[in-house]
């Protein structure tokens, strides 16, 4: 019989895209969005007033009432750890315009609630202290700032209110100090995550540039007013996600937990954790990085299901990570669409990140017997034949499958296979 040969369709050698400190972007692949503000007081979405009509005035009461005394990023720092992740991504200001750190560029900022301390700060500390990675989100648009002149676009309030005096030179400033503040305040940062800035009539590359030259090596996301270092597919809209076997650009996708929300949400319908383990393992095998979100409770804690969530998700990923750890998407014209294929030296990881439809996976074209078939989720054995059977009579050669996959035993996980040659 010929011999098979692994041969990997690099494309671009990812690891070494930016050659500079960006390409750690390739190294911490699996991150913690959290979006946290004073729409948790109310638990109904991080965009309440924007979705729920709610007046500017009325909705910055919540303020008051933010008080969240059970805050401790330590532990918010353990849950990333235990999940697996490696780096946190935290929204500073979101479009309700309200501050999550300490700035002087406004009063509406959480130094003026009843909590009354810089959490940003707090958390920047315990990562600093921890060396976990911390990436800042930032939205440009802004529905309590008077000088953001909105029309009506996306996210942003529908007409002006009566004190406003918008001017878009001056916001840019305003946006700017803000910046500076948070590239200059709270440490090293690991990325600068912008959101909205697209749906803004504005370009101002030069924002930017002041982060590049603030935070030198940074990362910065597509979102904001350059098209940045990498692309940021959300839940799952884009269909490049799916119809790409291996992305050739640096991708972060990223899902929230909850179907309805990011924030914390009273009654989220939250997804199943098996659609969420087969959209991870989806997205780290064809090569890109993935930021899962949860939304914290206004005191601080996260939600007792969002821990399960994460707890089930991190018992899976710390027994399979080795086949998304310095591995590469492997292209061979896999006839299965159901398997995706990572390489390391001598090693295929075979992913079944679609529910297997029997115990047998059949890997046309492979053709060599590998000498070991381990299922990473228990480090159980299976077995692995090359043989012609009668659904491939017509193909007149033998082909690899695998058989006896514990698929029921692991019914609510991706089954990841190491096959050593």
């Amino acid at each position: 019989m010929q011999r098979f040969v692994l041969k990997l369709n690099r494309g671009r050698n990812m690891k070494k895209y930016f050659n500079d400190e960006r390409d750690v972007f390739f190294e911490k692949r699996f991150g913690l969005f959290i979006h946290w503000g004073i729409y948790s007081v109310a638990g109904w979405h991080e965009q309440h007033g924007y979705r729920g009509g709610v007046d500017r005035h009325e909705y910055a009461k919540f303020a008051d009432k933010f008080n969240p005394m059970d805050f401790n990023p330590g532990e918010w720092v353990d849950l990333a750890e235990k999940t697996g992740m490696q780096y946190i991504c935290f929204t500073s200001k979101h479009i309700d315009g309200f501050c999550m750190f300490d700035t002087e560029y406004t009063d509406f900022n959480i130094m003026n609630t009843p909590y009354g301390k810089d959490i940003l700060k707090e958390l920047s500390d315990e990562c600093h202290r921890r060396n976990f990675p911390l990436a800042i989100y930032y939205s440009p648009i802004d529905r309590n700032n008077p000088l953001y002149p909105s029309v009506g676009r996306a996210y942003e309030n529908k007409e002006h209110y009566p004190k406003d005096t918008p001017d878009m030179e001056r916001y840019m400033e305003y946006l700017k100090g803000q910046v500076t503040e948070l590239c200059t305040n709270y440490g090293k940062l690991h990325a600068f995550w912008w959101d909205g800035g697209r749906h803004m009539e504005h370009c101002d590359e030069s924002v930017n540039e002041l982060v590049r030259n603030l935070q030198p090596g940074i990362l910065i996301n597509n979102r904001g007013f350059s098209d940045g270092d990498f692309r940021t597919p959300e839940r799952d809209w884009d269909e490049y996600v799916d119809n790409d076997l291996v992305f050739e650009v640096p991708t972060e996708a990223c899902q929230s937990i909850g179907t309805e929300s990011w924030g914390y949400r009273i009654n989220e319908d939250y997804y199943s954790t098996r659609h969420l383990i087969e959209s991870i393992d989806k997205i780290l095998a064809k090569g890109g990085n993935y930021l899962l979100n949860a939304g914290p409770m206004s005191d601080g804690r996260f939600p007792d299901e969002a821990i399960k969530i994460l707890g089930e998700i991190g018992g899976w990923y710390r027994n399979v990570c080795e086949a998304f750890i310095d591995t590469e998407p492997y292209q061979c014209g896999l006839d299965n669409k159901d398997v995706l294929i990572t390489k390391k030296g001598h090693d295929l990881y075979i992913h079944l990140y679609k529910f297997p439809k029997s115990h047998v996976v059949w890997l046309k074209p492979l053709y060599e017997l590998p000498k070991s078939a381990v299922v990473l989720n228990d480090n159980s054995t299976v077995e692995t034949f090359v043989e012609m059977t009668p659904t491939i009579f017509k193909e007149e050669k033998p082909f690899l499958r695998i058989s006896g996959i514990p698929v029921s035993k692991f019914a609510n996980e991706v089954i990841v296979i190491r096959l050593e040659y």
